[in-house]
């Protein structure tokens, strides 16, 4: 518990709300990854709940089957305009 007393403040609101019993390790390695690939709080967030939705779906099929669920799961939005790797500022189809 006091592992996750220390992570920041952002990342411990999104943990007290995910899906997933994730341990303060891992939520720590994959936001400051994301945090330092998007550079964008919001977008970290983002994909955290990107990568929470994948798990849940890949482990869904494995408990439930693979018709589970019946219908499938809606992508968790971008921020306006930015495509799948993108970082915030970069234009599409360019490096940085």
């Amino acid at each position: 518990m006091a592992a996750h007393d220390r992570l920041p403040p952002e990342l411990r609101t999104w943990a007290a709300g995910a899906a997933l019993p994730w341990s303060a390790a891992s939520v720590l390695r994959l936001w400051q990854r994301a945090l330092r690939e998007t550079g964008c709080p919001e977008a970290a967030r983002a994909r955290l709940t990107r990568a929470e939705a994948r798990t849940l779906a890949r482990d869904a099929a494995r408990v439930w089957g693979d018709g589970y669920p019946t219908r499938p799961m809606q992508p968790v939005p971008r921020p306006p305009g930015q495509t799948p790797g993108q970082k915030p500022g970069q234009t599409p189809g360019r490096s940085p």
